[in-house]
């Protein structure tokens, strides 16, 4: 959904129906969202060059040079949009980038790719797996 602000009015929404959006839209926001941070960034493309082990979070905090606490904060919002998941093993939390979840943003990104000109011939929509 795309918003536009009327000067001095209130956001007008220019998608289809009602302007509610549907939970596919609201999970793909969500995943955007928690990747709009340049530390949540470098965390999901670390942890999905670790698939499918994955890493603890000291290692994480170790490669990356984020404090054990700035990283903390970051993972909770990142497993609270689907993006990680972690594992608890014993003292430790081994986290993995949750793979199908960015290809379900890449999914609904480009489903409607190229079907203005009529082109079938899209890029492949899941580029991860």
């Amino acid at each position: 959904m795309v918003r536009v602000r009327k000067e001095g009015g209130s956001p007008l929404s220019l998608s289809k129906g009602k302007g509610k959006k549907d939970a596919r839209e609201t999970h793909v926001l969500r995943s955007l969202e928690a990747l709009s941070s340049g530390v949540r960034l470098r965390i999901f493309r670390l942890l999905v060059s670790y698939e499918p082990e994955g890493l603890v979070a000291g290692e994480i905090s170790s490669i990356l040079e984020v404090s054990p606490t700035n990283l903390s904060f970051h993972l909770k919002a990142m497993a609270h949009a689907g993006l990680v998941e972690g594992t608890s093993m014993g003292r430790f939390v081994r986290y993995r980038a949750r793979i199908r979840t960015m290809e379900e943003v890449i999914d609904y990104l480009t489903e409607n790719c190229c079907q203005a000109r009529g082109d079938n011939n899209c890029p492949p929509s899941s580029p991860c797996g």
